[in-house]
């Protein structure tokens, strides 16, 4: 649901004023924990580090992303591969695939040359 025109988007005050005077480029990360603040246009630029319960995950603020959220940038959930021996099994074979057939392609240029 989105917030009510009348109370205006929420950007946090003080990520306002850690930006406020400085230039993007010579600014280095900002940490933040304010996930649920809004990308305002002064904010473009400038690294901000996004904490996603564990780690400060930077994102780099662009045009694009005006008018949405800093934590849509940061994700909370890590994917874990699906599958399990079964798949484990597969990737091995194919990455030994992989292998052979780079070793054959690097054999025949040296067999062409003799």
């Amino acid at each position: 649901m989105t917030r009510s025109l009348k109370k205006g988007p929420y950007v946090d005050e003080r990520l306002l004023k850690k930006i406020a005077g400085k230039k993007p480029l010579e600014t280095g990360v900002i940490k933040t924990w304010s996930r649920a603040c809004q990308i305002s246009p002064e904010m473009i630029g400038f690294v901000f580090g996004v904490h996603n319960g564990k780690d400060h995950i930077e994102v780099l603020v662009t045009e694009d992303m005006v008018g949405h959220r800093l934590g849509e940038f940061s994700s909370t959930r890590k994917f874990v591969k699906h599958g399990g021996k079964m798949q484990k099994e597969l990737e091995a074979a194919k990455k030994a695939s992989e292998i052979s057939a780079a070793k054959s392609a690097k054999a025949a240029p040296a067999a062409k040359k003799k």
